[in-house]
Formats: C-alpha cells, sequence, structure tokens
C-alpha cells in the first residue's frame, strides 16, 4: 500500500473519531471576527499589557501548519492569506472533548478558533483559544519541504499544495491581480471603454499564429478560437468606440517554453486619431505607473538585472541591429545593407560564421523576414532595459500603416514592439485603414499560406468590408499580461505567473517518481 493511502485510511479513522465527539465531519461555516492579517495588522506592534486591558476577543480560522502537545496544553500555527498566527488551546480552558479534537488533528486541517488575544512568555502574539472548532480534515500529507521535490512540475500540478506550502508564489499572483488593476485604472481614467469580444472566430485573424481548431455542432461550422481579438476590436473603433480595450484570453496552438503557453492573457487596446509614437508615449506612462502601483517603486529586478520602468530607449529594427552587432562578426552593417537580399545574405553569413546558434536563411523568403530574424538573434537578447524597437519591414506586418516617408512607404510600416528584461512583452501599429490595401496585404499573406506558412494571416472580407465604411486615424497595441507579471515578481519562467499551467500529460514512470518523492518528503 502507497504512504499516501495508509495516511488517507488513518486519517480517515481520526475524522470518524472527530465525529464521534459531536463535531460535524464538514460543517458548513464558520464565523470569523477577523482574517488573520488583520491581526497581524492591527496588533502586532500591541504590549501584552496593551492586549491585556482591554482584552480582545477574535474569532479566527484556517489550515493548521504546525502543531505540537504537551501534556495538558498544545500550540498551533494557523494559517490564511498566507500569514500565519499561533493559537494556545489548554485542556481547563477549552473542556475535554475540544482537548481530544486537538489531540486528533492534523497538519493541514482547517480549524476555527474562538479566544482572546495575548503574548507568550517569548513575547508572541497568540489566540488564547476558549472555543476549538473542526472544519474540514486533510487527507493526504503536506509536504514538509515543498521546494525540496525535484520535480518541479509537481508544483505546477498540484498548485492548490504549492500555494499553500509557499507563500511567495501566493504574493506573485496578489501581484498579478494587482497588474491588471493598475491597468484597467488607467485605461479608464483615460477615456477607454472595457468590451467583450468572441473567443470563436470564423476566420483565425488579428495576428500571426497557428490557431487551435473546434466545431459547433447545431451550426455544423468549423471555428478558430481566438489568437488575437484586432479585429473585432478595430470594428467596434469603425462604430464610434474611440478609445476601447479588453483583457481576453488567447489560444495559439504552438510551442509550450519558458515564455510560452498555450493559452495566455493579453491587454488589446486602439485609441483613435493617434498614430504609433502616441502610442508609445502613452505605453511608456501606462506601464510605468503599473509598475510603480505593483511594487511602489519604478524599479523591478529580473534575472540579475536591475530594470527602470520610468525610461524607455527607442531604436529602430535596422538601429538595434547595427547597435548590438557583434565585434566577432566583422565590421557594423549600414542602412543601405537592409535594402539588397544579396546584402542580407552576407551579413547572415558573417554573423553565422563566428556565432551559435546560427541564424536561419531561406533564400525564397521575403528581405523582410530575414531582416526580423537577424534583430531576433543579434539584438532582441541584450534588450534589458525598457525599448521601443519600432519601424518593421511590411513582410511581417500585414495590419500595420505604411511608413509615411516616400523613400521608404514601400517596405517598411509604423510598427514599433515592446522589450523588457529581453523579453518581447508587446506589440503596436498605426493600424492600416486603406481597404484597398488591406486587401492587397491579406492577398500577400495567402501567398504565404501557399508556400507553407501556416501562421500567414487568412483573407478577412468582413473586416475589410468593416474598413469600406470608415476606420479613422487609430494606433492599436497588444501587451502580453503573463510576460509583464513574469518582469514585476522576477519569475523565470511564465508558469510561475499562470495558476495552471498546461502541461504535457504524466506518464505512469512520472507519476511513480512523483510518488515516491513526495513520500521522502513526508518522511522528512
Amino acid at each position: 500500500m502507497a504512504l499516501d493511502q495508509k495516511i488517507y485510511d488513518l486519517r480517515k479513522e481520526k475524522l470518524r473519531q472527530i465525529e464521534a465527539l459531536g463535531q460535524l465531519a464538514y460543517p458548513y461555516r464558520f464565523e470569523t471576527s477577523h482574517s488573520i492579517p488583520e491581526i497581524l495588522d492591527n496588533y502586532s506592534s500591541k504590549t501584552a499589557e496593551e492586549l491585556e486591558s482591554p482584552r480582545t476577543d477574535v474569532n479566527v480560522a484556517g489550515r493548521i501548519m504546525s502543531i505540537r502537545i504537551m501534556g495538558k496544553a498544545g500550540f498551533a500555527h494557523v494559517q490564511q492569506h498566507g500569514k500565519r498566527l499561533q493559537v494556545y488551546v489548554r485542556l481547563d480552558d477549552v473542556g475535554e472533548k475540544a482537548f481530544q479534537l486537538y489531540k486528533l488533528l492534523d497538519l493541514g486541517d482547517y480549524i476555527g478558533a474562538k479566544g482572546y488575544l495575548f503574548r507568550t512568555r517569548a513575547g508572541e502574539l497568540t489566540v488564547h483559544v476558549k472555543e476549538l472548532t473542526f472544519l474540514v480534515k486533510d487527507l493526504l500529507p503536506l509536504p514538509e519541504k515543498w521546494h525540496g521535490l525535484q520535480d518541479v512540475e509537481t508544483r505546477y500540478r498540484r498548485r492548490y499544495v504549492d500555494l499553500t506550502m509557499n507563500p511567495d508564489v501566493r504574493e506573485v499572483f496578489i501581484k498579478r491581480a494587482k497588474v491588471v488593476q493598475s491597468l484597467r485604472r488607467f485605461l479608464d481614467s483615460n477615456g477607454f471603454i472595457e468590451v467583450e469580444t468572441p473567443m470563436m472566430h470564423p476566420i483565425a485573424g488579428g495576428a500571426v499564429a497557428k490557431p487551435f481548431t473546434t466545431h459547433h455542432n447545431t451550426l455544423d461550422i468549423d471555428l478558430y478560437l481566438r489568437i488575437a481579438p484586432e479585429l473585432y476590436l478595430k470594428r467596434l473603433v469603425v462604430g464610434g468606440m474611440d478609445r476601447v480595450y479588453e483583457i481576453n484570453r488567447n489560444f495559439r496552438n504552438e510551442g509550450i517554453s519558458t515564455q510560452h503557453n498555450p493559452e495566455f492573457t493579453m491587454l488589446e487596446f486602439y485609441m483613435a486619431y493617434a498614430d504609433y509614437r502616441d502610442m508609445m508615449d502613452f505605453t511608456e506612462r501606462m506601464l510605468g505607473q503599473v509598475a510603480q502601483d505593483v511594487n511602489g517603486t519604478s524599479v523591478c529586478h529580473f534575472n540579475g538585472h536591475e530594470i527602470d520602468w520610468s525610461s524607455f530607449q527607442r531604436l529602430s529594427m535596422r538601429e538595434a541591429i547595427i547597435h548590438y552587432w557583434p565585434e566577432n562578426a566583422g565590421a557594423r552593417p549600414e542602412m543601405g545593407e537592409f535594402a539588397s537580399t544579396d546584402t542580407l545574405q552576407e551579413m547572415i553569413r558573417r554573423y553565422n560564421a563566428h556565432n551559435h546558434p546560427h541564424i536561419p536563411y531561406d533564400p525564397d523568403a521575403p528581405a523582410g523576414k530575414k531582416i526580423a530574424e537577424i534583430f531576433e538573434y543579434v539584438a532582441e537578447p541584450y534588450l534589458i532595459q525598457p525599448t521601443f524597437i519600432y519601424d518593421f519591414p511590411l513582410a511581417i506586418s500585414p495590419l500595420s500603416k505604411n511608413k509615411r516617408e516616400p523613400e521608404e512607404n514601400a517596405e517598411w510600416v509604423e510598427r514599433f514592439e515592446i522589450f523588457v528584461g529581453g523579453l518581447e512583452i508587446g506589440n503596436a501599429f498605426s493600424e492600416l485603414n486603406d481597404p484597398e490595401e488591406q486587401r492587397r496585404r491579406f492577398e500577400g499573406q495567402l501567398r504565404e499560406r501557399a508556400r507553407g506558412d501556416e501562421e500567414a494571416h487568412q483573407m478577412d472580407e468582413d473586416y475589410i468590408r468593416a474598413l469600406s465604411y470608415g476606420l479613422p486615424p487609430t494606433a492599436g497595441e497588444g501587451v502580453g499580461i503573463d510576460r509583464l507579471t513574469m518582469l514585476l515578481t522576477d519569475s523565470r519562467s511564465i508558469r510561475d505567473v499562470i495558476l495552471f499551467p498546461q502541461l504535457r500529460p504524466l506518464q505512469r514512470e512520472e507519476e511513480e517518481a512523483m510518488e515516491n518523492e513526495e513520500e521522502q518528503a513526508a518522511k522528512q
């Protein structure tokens, strides 16, 4: 019999004994007067004398995280909202049945305690219990040292235990909630309206990504889970909603990594009568405010770097490649070299001769795609401080407006991405609002699909129809909530900031290894 099953059976027997004492096995409610954090905030500074006169009565509840018995009395620590408070239980105060209950309690059980606050001889703030109420039995053992488990994925698979054992994990998700709250406050205060758009689309659009597919039985049609809400939000701007945003779940059928989860959360917002430079200014103010709201300062630490959100540098994609070009690859490229397929090929050859991993080279790919790949390898890893990388190739930007400068209008667009800590966290455009040009862009994407690019954009006739009614000059942007939270909480993996990340199914041998590690943890 596995250790977990033995403990389960033993605790089930204790539960029967608790019921025999007149306690419900699964009570319906317990009325509290204070939360444990409230008690710690309000009374931690009080002296023993101040707690005694007048006496402070409290009703508290929580999970037992430590417990010991010393003859006719005992101490336990009870946890609620990630904070712990000591309780003191004495036979003479609670009576025979309640003390028998106390002796049947285990780590992980939930209890309610009614009593008054005092300080022990060691000075610890404690509840002197007068009434003890059983709330629920933990039938499986909590690990003694959760982080000691070698299989780190166990923490993600059983987040309910991770949150119990590791207060730092709880703090990450509290900060994540603050990120969303701050974004909402900032946008609402600047005249934006929050909306909801469909999560099932007849056409996978608004981004360059491979979608998940589903089927609607009644309508007998295939649908795509949303890869981005962009085209729906811009339809709303056409309809006169000049400032609009959505905090949305997106789904992309792509690989899983420390930076990618198949479903993720993104803020997407649109601002009529603005362009991408207006959006840079707005974004700098917004993200600076979010950092301040979440951490109380514009400075955070991520992956060993100190990052200051109060100031953003701005580089064009070509300027970034030139600036970060490695010395071992020869002379820095010049602006003119980005205009020729031959010089781009030579640029990649020079880089690959001395650096790994190599930049991939597809001779049939448009020049703009080659430039984007060069940027990804040469510059992106070094963008630690908040940076706007602007002016993207048209070939990878089917929804962006062309550059307004005549000499660059044909191949470059008004688009920027936000990089912090080596991560791309946002993407923005001066939105393309010429319906005929948009049709030509979609047709170009269809040619890329025919060439084998599964992520290329599909044709969306209704979106072109919407543009034909008139989209005013508009700037739009998407910001990844998960990656933004990673940066502000110094979390190295996206799975650390998603409560229930997508994971590969466990094989039986992996399950057995996990059980063995938990057995070892329970014995410590």
